[in-house]
């Protein structure tokens, strides 16, 4: 015993050693803008503008001014079930983190038994005295006892396999946190289209009332002798044409007031009243833009891709540490008697010390295969992670081009309806008064028509990139989380 002790310090001293790279959380780009400088320069001035800072607010949904939009979106992140598949999963791979990091601690168990047994004496050659024939005694044995085992893990595949366990459960996190940007991007964006279609119905509603007009005018005008049956017919038509344009458009409203049903998570049939207009929206002054260097540390799909480099990382070590002997420390005792009541007064006591060897000797060079393979798959990672950065930084370069054009488009449709809307009042005047026919009124009407469609659409789109701008530059809920620190200093992936 005297010398099984200092054996079993000596080689707790050993479990200190963690075999593999360190993950290093990759540097911030250097670069302080997205677009290139002579492409903003090129570009006019235009409100809203980009304001490259800090970046937007979590609930980068407010700034439209909507007390309906916010209550769609709470509605939305709060019933959603894809976000509560999402939550479960990630609870889930936080459970199994936190498995695997018990194991590395001391294993203990208990366990109890009650046994009865019969003593065979003709076994012992023994059946009796004088004749006379004895039964064969039966007794019973109370015992109780426990043991402890605890893995040295003298080279760390079980604290790399932790840093893995929790690596993955922080790329789940974020995962979580993508999910909720989308959907309330999502939610945002199909009331946009909502209102969008409202206002496009409303302008086909109007256009109809003035082919009605048209309509009786010219009918009015044939019966006085005024007009021909060509242009009554030619307005009919005109009627007849716009008027089939309306029920597609409420096909199309209805359908989007569905998906919104099912984002927010509920049946399309419990969906109330949407009255939500364009109109109601407040566009903001300027645009919260993340810093690049910030947004690496801020933006949920490239912290995730960090956490699978970090995961990736830590899996070279754990392979690693399968090349390498490791030791088992454990104990057992146990304790028992004939007689319940005696149990706990020593009868009989035995213990076990004993510490185990286990080391890779031949295995076909499958265990230096696997080291490769993760280690391959690290640089896998690392790539993927560089991507995603750049595909984040191409997505909010083209927002923030689309920021600018939009304003301008929405400007432009603008004026275009005050031209439409002056041309069709004087293409009105001279067919009262006979200087024209009703194809001259009737090509400004669908002019004027165009130009209000067009501007619906121009402000619609602009919304809708102003929310992606939001949702390509917000962070997650709950902030940017450290990686875990290793315990070794390394650096490169093997």
């Amino acid at each position: 015993m005297r010398r099984i002790i200092p054996l079993l310090l000596g080689l707790t001293a050993l479990a200190g050693c963690t075999v593999g790279p360190n993950f290093e959380q990759p540097p911030a780009p250097r670069t302080t803008t997205y677009r290139p400088t002579s492409e903003a320069r090129a570009a006019a001035p235009a409100e809203p503008a980009a304001d490259l800072g800090v970046g937007p607010e979590g609930r980068w949904w407010e700034t439209f001014g909507s007390a309906d939009l916010n209550a769609l979106v709470e509605q939305a992140l709060a019933h959603n079930y894809g976000l509560a598949a999402a939550d479960a999963t990630l609870r889930a791979s936080d459970a199994e983190a936190r498995a695997i990091a018990g194991r590395r601690l001391p294993q203990v168990d208990a366990n109890a038994r009650v046994e009865q047994e019969e003593v065979n004496l003709q076994s012992f050659g023994f059946s009796g005295i004088g004749g006379v024939s004895i039964a064969n005694p039966e007794f019973h044995l109370y015992s109780v006892g426990g043991g402890i085992s605890y893995d040295l893990d003298l080279f760390g595949g079980l604290r790399r396999q932790e840093e893995q366990g929790f690596a993955q459960a922080e790329s789940q996190r974020r995962q979580a946190e993508a999910a909720r940007l989308a959907v309330a991007g999502r939610v945002v964006g199909q009331v946009l289209t909502i209102a969008a279609i409202a206002r496009q119905i409303d302008v086909a509603d109007a256009l109809l009332a003035d082919d009605q007009r048209n309509v009786d005018l010219v009918t009015k005008r044939q019966q006085a002798g005024e007009g021909t049956m060509v242009e009554v017919l030619n307005a009919q038509a005109q009627f007849t044409a716009d008027r089939g344009d309306i029920p597609q458009l409420r096909q199309q409203y209805d359908e989007a007031r569905h998906l919104l049903a099912t984002l927010v998570g509920i049946a399309p049939a419990d969906l109330g009243p949407t009255d939500l207009r364009l109109e109601t929206l407040t566009l903001p002054t300027s645009v919260p833009v993340t810093l690049p260097s910030a947004l690496v540390h801020k933006r949920p799909d490239i912290l995730q891709a960090e956490a699978d480099l970090h995961a990736a990382t830590a899996a070279i070590g754990v392979a690693t540490a399968k090349l390498y002997p490791d030791i088992t420390l454990g104990a057992t005792l146990e304790q028992g008697t004939p007689s319940a009541g005696n149990l706990l007064k020593n009868a009989f006591r035995g213990y076990d010390i004993f510490a185990g060897l286990a080391a890779p000797i031949f295995h076909g060079g499958t265990l230096k295969a696997e080291r490769a393979a993760a280690v391959d798959r690290a640089h896998a990672a690392a790539a993927t992670y560089q991507q995603t950065v750049l595909d984040a930084f191409g997505q909010v370069a083209d927002l923030l081009s689309a920021l600018q054009s939009d304003a301008r488009s929405v400007s432009n449709q603008r004026e275009s309806v005050t031209v439409a809307q002056r041309s069709l009042a004087l293409s009105r005047r001279s067919f009262q008064v006979g200087n024209s026919g009703v194809l001259q009124v009737l090509d400004s009407e669908r002019l004027y028509q165009r130009a209000n469609t067009d501007l619906v659409l121009a402000q619609t789109r602009q919304y809708l990139n102003i929310a992606r701008l939001y949702v390509a530059t917000a962070g997650g809920w709950s902030g940017h989380i450290p990686a875990k620190p290793s315990e070794q200093a390394g650096k490169g992936l093997g």
